[in-house]
């Protein structure tokens, strides 16, 4: 399943551009092109509908200035296993661009080998995964360490946004 891309300006003067994946809801690849539909999760049942905006494979860093990453179990766990969306990710770090990950995030940021020697917050549950990957895992409402915004859980969503629109709107700049 290859997970496909909604974008949505973020608010701010320049109309910043971010990424927001969404998970495939058809096992056909085939199914995910512009202009068809697909559903998102939300933890482990169905989310919204949505429409293609284009895939993993035909995103460019450079037409975004951010990626935001969900959270939950299953969206990260399907993005983890593309091969393209992983490639995203590590490239949108790679640039410097702000890139925001909550809950389970962050396991798309472990496939991606970019948490190394950075300070992230998570789930509990992946701290042992994000330390085996060269992390440094804290239990913190929201850590920001060089363009990468994590946060634990939707109680940490104030703190969370209020960062990744500090973030966000300096990188628009």
């Amino acid at each position: 399943m290859e997970p496909v891309y909604h974008h949505r300006p973020a608010t701010n003067r320049r109309s910043t551009r971010c990424f927001v994946p969404v998970r495939p809801g058809h096992p056909d690849r085939r199914q995910h092109r512009c202009g068809t539909r697909t559903e998102g999760s939300q933890h482990l049942d169905k989310g919204d509908r949505r429409t293609v905006d284009l895939t993993a494979a035909e995103a460019k860093v450079d037409d975004y200035d951010a990626l935001v990453l969900p959270g939950g179990v299953a969206n990260p766990d399907f993005l983890r296993m593309d091969a393209d969306a992983v490639r995203l990710v590590r490239d949108f770090v790679d640039a410097g661009k702000p890139v925001a990950v909550i809950c389970h995030g962050p396991w798309t940021l472990i496939e991606a080998d970019v948490v190394r020697g950075r300070t992230i917050t998570s789930w509990p549950s992946l701290r042992t995964d994000l330390t085996n990957a060269g992390a440094n895992w804290v239990d913190e409402e929201v850590v920001v360490d060089r363009g990468v915004i994590s946060s634990r859980n939707p109680d940490d969503l104030p703190a969370f946004c209020a960062a990744l629109l500090k973030e966000f709107a300096a990188a628009g700049r």
